[in-house]
């Protein structure tokens, strides 16, 4: 199974990550938790399929069919489709959107040319030109802490909540848990991790890994699985 990603922050700034996946063999893998919203492309024997999909809350164990080719976009928190809200498509509850004949698919009684992994940066510009990718920029400064001025703290809550699918709480528990992978992934000491990602012990760092990865911290820094971070 290959996985690539590239970074296209500054170049489409609602889009985090293009990333692709091809399998030559069925591939088991571990998705871990996700705090975004992703558009993604799947390409079978039957064509390409549309799927939107929401914040994933714990790690999940998946399978890459045969043959399948994969690629997406990762959406920055709080960019998101007014109609498709992430709530409604937390944990794989993904909306698929018709795929015509033409090689295109259906958004909003709107035909759209089907992209590739090197242009879907076109395609997410005209969702936004189009009015159907905004992004809420109060999502910011609710993530670093900051409540907008004038606005309730139940408010800025319930607006967070439609604009991630999450809560803020929830973002940050995820955040910081695929943070801590990723060092434990890269072969930090457990000891390290634990104060780098502001855990208080061993066991809260992996509980932590458990439900963001479904594997525990000596698994992550032994490689013992795929994990798609």
């Amino acid at each position: 199974m290959g996985l690539i990603y590239n970074d296209l922050v500054g170049q489409v700034p609602l889009v985090q990550r293009v990333w692709s996946a091809t399998c030559d063999v069925e591939t088991g893998f571990a998705s871990a938790a996700k705090a975004y919203s992703t558009i993604c492309f799947a390409r079978g024997s039957d064509g390409v399929t549309v799927h939107l999909k929401g914040p994933e809350t714990q790690g999940t164990l998946m399978t890459c069919p045969e043959d399948w080719e994969f690629f997406g976009v990762e959406l920055r928190p709080g960019a998101y489709l007014p109609l498709h809200p992430p709530a409604g498509l937390t944990d794989f509850r993904n909306a698929v959107l018709p795929a015509l004949p033409s090689g295109r698919f259906l958004l909003d009684g709107q035909e759209w040319e089907m992209p590739t992994e090197q242009n879907v940066d076109v395609l997410v510009n005209r969702l936004v030109h189009a009015g159907l990718l905004i992004f809420d920029p109060f999502v910011d400064e609710i993530r670093h802490g900051e409540r907008p001025r004038g606005m309730s703290e139940r408010t800025a809550q319930l607006r967070f909540r439609r604009a991630t699918g999450i809560s803020h709480r929830k973002l940050a528990g995820i955040e910081q848990a695929r943070y801590a992978a990723q060092l434990l992934t890269a072969g930090s000491p457990i000891a390290e991790v634990i104060n780098a990602a502001g855990y208080y012990d061993h066991p809260h760092l992996t509980r932590a890994m458990r439900w963001a990865t479904g594997q525990t911290p000596s698994e992550l820094r032994a490689g013992t699985s795929f994990l798609a971070l």
